[in-house]
């Protein structure tokens, strides 16, 4: 809202006015906003949950491992979240950009639901939440909407990026005249960048039937991606301050490929997809990274709030959203390193206790899941672990700080690869 109403005054040649046209601008200035309406109005919102009594049964029951309680600190801090990105956007954002829309889109969409799973999990007091089925449906939805959008909507398009070899055996990179609809992707690492979903169905003959299938296979990959992103951070959401600080830095590494991808230049240097219109996605992502250092004022150890599905299903979808909208989904494998291996450390666990089972032992993959667990919990008697290492129990701000780290030096891999071809 005042972006355009800054536009109007510029037009009118108000001193000032022009500096809303500089993305820069807009982005700290929404990161400022973002962390100001987080920090200031959460410990409003904080005592607001409290008297609604917004306590996770199996929090309250549940102590860490040196024996500090959990209960009595509220859940659904989520909402938080979702505002301080959602107001900054609308006063500063141009409202009219598709990228933006769909990111307020899966911002709302998913808030919704994580806010359901935990309205059934408080206030009926049923420990499963939602029923997982309407989970999927609702990511299955915001895949398709989202996967749709990219097909139909006009303004998203891209210019490919294309290999020249000149006679002097030099590669020169520039960027193809034509704006086109593509379900191309970045890939790390190789020479010959960029990943064609069509590619995949080069065994049909009919290209109009090819490249229908391609763009069916990148709603798949989108809802996919969502899913797992989602649920990743949703695992990752199991000590005070882990999933907002490791998301805020995953954010930064998003926001830098956002910028890159809008920028002409900087685009064919680095030899990626030139994306027009981009730049309100940098906006966003400020955003969504002044909300997450804001609401971590209140969420670090020991944590005054809980951000609840309502939160870590939220930012994980928006994570996942926005690596599709810039076309640097292959690369979420390692900048959420952290997610992956959370997923990967449940299934393992899930599959190795039932497969003991048959064979009437009780077994574990490791001490407890998702894996941040593994670090602060001691061994049960009459379990075998396949790994009970560490033995020496770790203070839950250390593993929290070390999950940060490891998602630093993950981020900083992922814009390494832009390079390393």
């Amino acid at each position: 809202m005042l972006y355009y109403l800054f536009q109007w005054l510029d037009k009118l040649n108000f001193p000032g006015a022009g500096m809303f046209n500089y993305v820069s601008f807009r982005a700290l200035l929404v990161t400022i906003l973002a962390l100001l309406i987080s920090a200031i109005f959460g410990n409003a919102f904080i005592n607001l949950l409290k008297c609604k009594r917004t306590f996770e049964t199996q929090r309250d029951e549940s102590l860490d491992k040196f024996g500090t309680a959990k209960e009595g600190v509220p859940s659904m801090g989520g909402v938080i979240i979702i505002l301080a990105i959602v107001l900054p956007c609308l006063l500063v954002g141009k409202l009219h950009n598709t990228y933006l829309i769909l990111m307020l889109i899966t911002t709302f969409w998913l808030g919704a639901v994580g806010f359901a799973d935990d309205y059934i999990k408080i206030f009926r007091k049923k420990k499963e939440g939602l029923n997982g089925k309407y989970k999927i449906v609702a990511q299955v939805g915001l895949g398709l909407i989202v996967g749709l959008s990219l097909y139909y909507v006009p303004d998203a398009v891209m210019r490919e990026n294309i290999e020249i070899q000149r006679d002097n055996g030099n590669v020169e990179v520039v960027l193809s005249p034509k704006f086109v609809k593509s379900t191309q992707t970045t890939i790390p690492f190789f020479k010959e960048n960029n990943l064609d979903y069509v590619d995949a169905f080069n065994f049909v003959k009919d290209k109009h039937w090819r490249r229908k299938l391609g763009w069916a296979f990148f709603v798949f990959v989108t809802v996919f991606v969502v899913a797992a992103v989602s649920n990743g951070a949703n695992l990752n959401d199991g000590m005070d301050g882990m999933a907002a600080g490791n998301s805020a830095i995953i954010g930064m590494a998003l926001g830098i490929l956002a910028y890159v991808s809008s920028h002409v230049q900087l685009a064919s240097y680095l030899n990626i997809m030139f994306i027009p219109g981009s730049e309100e996605l940098v906006i966003f992502i400020c955003a969504f990274i002044g909300s997450l250092v804001g609401f971590l004022w209140y969420n670090s150890y020991p944590a005054q709030v809980f951000m609840g599905d309502t939160g870590s299903l939220t930012i994980g979808g928006i994570i996942a959203v926005f690596a599709i909208l810039i076309h640097k989904e292959l690369l979420l494998p390692i900048l959420c390193g952290v997610f992956l291996v959370e997923n990967l450390s449940v299934i393992l666990q899930t599959q190795y206790a039932k497969w003991g089972t048959r064979r009437g032992r009780k077994l574990r993959f490791f001490k407890r899941t998702p894996i941040h667990d593994h670090f602060r919990y001691e061994p049960l008697e009459g379990f075998s672990y396949l790994f009970a290492k560490p033995q020496k129990l770790q203070f839950e701000t250390k593993i929290t700080m070390r999950f940060w780290i490891i998602t630093i030096l993950l981020a900083a891999v992922t814009i390494i690869t832009l390079k390393m071809r």
